[in-house]
């Protein structure tokens, strides 16, 4: 026989109130977490390790700043990039863990970005969405506007050497906001994946195209030698 006491009906009660509670509270959360890097709802812990980033001084931050530039232009450079941070941590007397689980979560926003193509402007604006001052996110901002055009040219490196390309194609679009003209192009990549194909889009500046065909075009010369 199973006995029952008298708050055990209350209790199953408020379990669920709670758990219903806590289910609301997080999807609220999510909605107005806008992001432009991601859709996907992201861990808690991502945005406290954002936060725990604005403990960091201006000369550390810079210093872990150039840690994570430097392995996303070289990210063949894994075991560098761990070295590094564990070097961080040692000198800074942090525990490593820690800190490489932080900048995991870190690494998450220019890796989204670089898929979505975004500009210096919404890469703060996620950034302070995260947690993040506003100086800190200026200087990641300002990093990335440097270094996009290289981390767009391995991105798409990275995608022509894991799947084949089929088609490419492009279409210029202006924007016109007096006195400033901006001229933009999509750049339409058609890629096999097994046995189906797949759209990959990216937006480029005129100077970013033009050094693409750029690089394009050595390629087709060195295909041509061996050819």
């Amino acid at each position: 026989m199973r006995i029952t006491g008298p708050g055990s009906g209350r209790s199953n009660s408020s379990t669920s109130a709670v758990f219903f509670f806590l289910c609301f509270y997080r999807e609220t959360v999510n909605k107005i977490m806008q992001l432009h890097f991601t859709k996907d709802v992201l861990p808690d812990s991502v945005s406290t390790d954002f936060q725990n980033l604005n403990k960091f001084n201006e000369q550390q931050f810079l210093r872990l700043i150039e840690i994570l530039f430097q392995f996303l232009l070289e990210p063949k450079e894994s075991d560098r990039f761990m070295q590094q941070l564990s070097a961080f941590a040692g000198d800074h007397g942090m525990s490593a863990g820690p800190l490489r689980n932080l900048m995991k979560s870190v690494l998450l926003v220019p890796q989204g970005a670089l898929k979505k193509n975004l500009s210096q402007e919404q890469i703060k604006e996620d950034l302070v969405t995260l947690g993040l001052n506003e100086d800190k996110a200026d200087v990641f901002s300002q990093q990335w506007a440097e270094h996009y055009a290289v981390l767009s040219r391995l991105a798409v490196r990275q995608t022509l050497m894991v799947n084949q390309l089929v088609d490419m194609d492009w279409k210029f679009g202006v924007i016109h906001f007096y006195p400033l003209l901006n001229v933009w192009l999509q750049l339409k990549l058609v890629i096999r994946k097994g046995n189906s194909t797949e759209n990959v889009y990216m937006e480029l500046t005129l100077p970013q195209f033009y050094h693409f065909l750029h690089e394009m075009e050595r390629a087709k010369a060195s295909m041509d030698c061996f050819s």
